[in-house]
């Protein structure tokens, strides 16, 4: 139906890991060395793991979050804690905030803080995203051609390209089964450092008249190890073009960087990590320069 062909829509389609977040280390799925296995079993192995180990992790991060896109272009400081996550804007487009945007970032993380319908429906759609990820990430093994194109520096790089056997069940599915791409995967681990896609061809919906996504339109996904056995996604890049009916728009061009994790004390609620904000132990922590007045 039109109503999915929204840049969200499109986002979760390219995105397919971006709700993966810290890996625990608990055992990894793989029971062979990757020299015994196929491309596919790989690539399968990859994916078990990513979604077992992060259904299994329960650890906080504390990080900055600098993000652009063609209206925004901010820079964040984000802390996690297991009833929601709070940020505090440092930067927006080069300068810092403006009394008025500090006033209106701490009116917001004292909403999420009394507010448990706010929070739950935070929650949901965060779960919502969640159970779409794994969808798709369970697609992978099967909806491309993979190959191994190098092992070198304890890396394996496969690339993938769409397989003509595969029935995609969904629009979400139809344009990520219409990428090509690479995969960078962590040997020794079997995780996934790097993935990027590209659409070679237009995918159209309803011959074009309810949709279309141009060729040439990419994503790129960098996950960086912030500790034993714990990744974290630490780029985002994506670049789509394409219209929908009527020709609005369903681009997105958005690239998010993040970096200095560190790990949330132990008993941080959504309370104590709000004071922690407004205290400045949080841009301590990340060796933040903030200039505005708390």
């Amino acid at each position: 139906m039109i109503k999915n062909i929204t840049p969200q829509a499109i986002l979760r389609a390219l995105l397919p890991v971006s709700v993966l977040l810290a890996a625990a280390p608990i055992p990894l799925f793989a029971q062979q060395s990757s020299a015994q296995q196929s491309p596919k079993d790989i690539v399968n192995t990859v994916v078990q793991n990513e979604i077992r180990i992060e259904a299994a992790d329960h650890s906080h991060w504390m990080y900055r979050d600098a993000y652009k896109s063609p209206e925004k272009d901010t820079v964040k400081l984000v802390i996690q804690t297991a009833q929601g996550n709070l940020s505090e804007t440092i930067e927006d487009h080069g300068q810092p905030p403006n009394p008025q945007q500090h006033l209106a970032d701490l009116a917001h993380m004292q909403e999420i803080v009394n507010d448990p319908a706010l929070r739950a429906r935070m929650q949901r759609n965060e779960a919502h995203d969640g159970q779409q990820a794994d969808e798709l990430m369970r697609m992978l093994p099967t909806a491309f051609d993979w190959q191994i194109v190098s092992r070198s520096d304890g890396v394996i790089t496969l690339s993938y390209h769409p397989d003509s056997n595969f029935s995609p069940p969904s629009m979400s599915a139809r344009v990520l089964s219409s990428m090509s791409g690479t995969l960078v995967v962590a040997d020794r681990e079997m995780r996934l450092e790097r993935l990027t896609g590209k659409l070679m061809q237009p995918v159209t919906f309803g011959w074009g008249l309810f949709g279309r996504l141009e060729a040439g339109s990419t994503f790129e996904i960098v996950r960086t190890k912030v500790a034993p056995g714990n990744w974290q996604i630490t780029q985002t890049h994506i670049h789509i073009s394409g219209h929908a009916l009527f020709f609005k728009t369903i681009g997105d061009q958005e690239d998010e960087v993040t970096s200095d994790y560190r790990p949330v004390p132990d008993g941080v609620d959504l309370q104590k990590a709000d004071e922690m904000i407004r205290n400045g132990q949080v841009a301590q922590e990340l060796h933040a320069e903030v200039h505005f007045d708390r």
